[in-house]
């Protein structure tokens, strides 16, 4: 076997570095996978598919990974990741429109920094906390940042700002000073490079004694600080990991739309559609979010043209996850190919399946009745 390919029980590895090796099939998924986001320009152009939406999904779906790594580790929720995302795209916005950076490449390392910095002060402030009392913590700083920014003069108030340094051209990017078409297609290259070594920098990191620890805390905190592992520092060094993410990915967004508002950066329901990317997708997996996070925002962009009240389908989608893909689109595949099969040669499982459903919505009919007639009658 040479340096590149190692066996491991019978069976071939790609070694892509020390501690990373990826199955024939894993490999092939992988390549595929790439080549396919290297190709949605050209495939956008001969269908139907949205390039602009396809490109806010993926940046999205980079904000969801980082949230991943905190919910999928250590089983914590935060509804303000939003936060991070906004603050990494009002960084680009600033230094574009108010200090005239035109270099694109410099105001993304100052939307990354931005982001990561606003996450290690509300890491440290909410790395001891737990459950519902963390996510409300999150969930407060990200509304008081919205309500900071949406009243300031400063920020343009709702209106934003605009990521054109001379008022007219977007930023330039390696030197380049490019039109709207170019621009476009460069950014979203950049993107998909920096996507990549996202997710190998995510790949390592929860496969390094750093992302088992974080299991070990998610499983009990208790038992991890017993056999001395720094619990709240640990928290907060994969908090601030995530805000990382999540402020790359808000200055990519912000010099992709060349203008930002605070609703769709920083509002609440922001972090939820955060949060519910990287469900949608698939907690335990690497790519999941990603997936989720382009199929929720292509699902919500066509909505709003066609459907009155678009923010339903969140829900009506929520309900199909739980219901029907309970690991998500990626964790879901390999249970959705043998169930597939087996119902193929058993139609009566089909049946079955439906029934549960109905009884579901029944038991949970049930649930919100009682519930509502204790509150208005009290307990008989």
């Amino acid at each position: 076997m040479s340096r590149f390919l190692v066996d491991r029980d019978g069976e071939t590895h790609l070694r892509l570095a020390a501690g990373m090796e990826l199955t024939r099939s894993q490999a092939l998924l992988a390549v595929l996978g790439i080549a396919f986001l290297l190709a949605v320009p050209d495939i956008a152009r001969l269908t139907p598919l949205s390039f602009a939406v396809f490109h806010q999904g993926i940046l999205f779906g980079i904000a969801a990974l980082g949230l991943n790594l905190l919910l999928r580790h250590t089983e914590l929720v935060s509804f303000g990741h939003a936060a991070f995302f906004g603050a990494g795209a009002y960084t680009a916005a600033v230094l574009a429109s108010h200090y005239d950076v035109s270099s694109g490449l410099l105001l993304l390392a100052a939307a990354v920094a931005v982001g990561a910095l606003l996450a290690l002060l509300v890491g440290y402030l909410v790395a001891g906390y737990l459950d519902i009392y963390f996510a409300l913590l999150t969930l407060a700083f990200n509304q008081v940042l919205f309500a900071f920014v949406i009243q300031s003069e400063f920020f343009n108030y709702s209106d934003g700002l605009r990521v054109r340094p001379d008022g007219l051209n977007p930023p330039d990017l390696f030197g380049l000073t490019l039109g709207t078409t170019a621009y476009d297609l460069l950014l979203y290259y950049l993107t998909i490079v920096l996507l990549v070594i996202a997710l190998l920098a995510t790949w390592n990191l929860i496969n390094s004694p750093f992302g088992r620890a974080l299991d070990a805390i998610g499983q009990n905190r208790t038992r991890a600080r017993f056999v001395g592992i720094p619990v709240e520092k640990y928290v907060w060094i994969a908090f601030t990991l995530s805000g990382l993410y999540g402020g790359l990915a808000g200055g990519l967004f912000g010099m992709v739309q060349l203008h930002v508002r605070p609703e769709p950066v920083l509002y609440v329901f922001v972090s939820g559609e955060i949060l519910f990317m990287a469900i949608l997708g698939g907690l335990n997996t690497l790519a999941g979010p990603i997936v989720g996070g382009i199929v929720l925002v292509y699902l919500l962009r066509l909505a709003r043209f066609s459907v009155e009240y678009y923010h339903a389908l969140t829900g009506l989608v929520l309900l199909v996850v739980v219901f029907f893909l309970p690991q998500g689109i990626l964790g879901s595949l390999p249970m959705l190919g043998s169930g597939l099969e087996r119902r193929t040669r058993d139609p009566g499982l089909v049946r079955e399946d439906l029934a549960r459903v109905v009884r579901s919505i029944r038991n949970g009919l049930t649930r919100a009745i009682t519930t509502v007639r204790i509150i208005i009658f009290g307990v008989n």
